[in-house]
């Protein structure tokens, strides 16, 4: 298995993204060959940047970490990341609304960003923040997401409800069409976490510790995502 190539090398605290931090992620990943880097949107230009000569894609977050923007904010902030060059959106769903009960208002706002990013040759993963939700809530999500047509689901931000389980994992890719995919993200820090949430099911993997998981090096705890 070429287990960089599961792997969105991602910087998303703001604390810790400085434009060398940036800089640096982009080095890593043409080094080792990562998925992608995911940074956040104002760091999209620099990122496009770095990678302009290999084909590395650049990732970046849509109505980020909440997901209670207005659908109509969520598009417009996913057509001007896709305008500077983002070629993956990882948007967060709207975790209030999915709560309420109002699953038009979900499949709106995700179908909303899909139909974004499929127009621009994009790919669109969905954040349902499995930590916050009952397990009706991450069914509810699944369906809601395989409707709107996403390309992937997504276990978590990273931030705040915990992160990546191999029991999530295995939910959703029980529960989500055929053709979607499964991203597993936050709290992966070891080559054995990895391969664990791998084997459940997980297609991607978000981690900031992309470079200790293939190298087999310790990641201090305090690293992000």
């Amino acid at each position: 298995m070429n287990l960089a190539a599961t792997i969105d090398h991602t910087l998303l605290r703001p604390d810790q993204s400085t434009a060398d931090r940036i800089e640096q992620l982009c080095r890593e990943a043409i080094e080792f060959g990562f998925a992608s880097v995911c940074v956040l949107p104002c760091w999209v230009p620099l990122a496009v940047h770095m990678l302009s000569e290999t084909l590395i894609p650049v990732c970046s977050v849509v109505g980020f970490p909440l997901g209670g923007n207005l659908a109509t904010t969520k598009r417009a902030e996913a057509q001007h990341l896709l305008a500077v060059g983002a070629r993956e959106l990882d948007m967060v769903l709207n975790i209030a609304a999915l709560k309420s009960g109002n699953d038009r208002l979900v499949l709106d706002d995700i179908a909303g960003v899909v139909e974004t990013a499929h127009a621009a040759g994009a790919l669109a993963k969905v954040i349902i923040e499995c930590g916050a939700l009952t397990e009706d809530e991450k069914r509810r999500a699944a369906a809601l997401v395989s409707t709107a047509g996403a390309d992937f689901i997504k276990t978590s931000t990273g931030f705040g409800y915990g992160g990546a389980t191999v029991e999530d994992v295995q939910l959703l890719r029980a529960q989500v069409a055929p053709t979607v995919k499964v991203k597993a993200s936050g709290g992966i820090r070891t080559r054995s976490q990895a391969e664990q949430l791998l084997h459940a099911g997980a297609d991607r993997l978000g981690t900031s510790a992309g470079v200790a998981i293939v190298t087999g090096t310790v990641e201090p705890s305090s690293a992000s995502y």
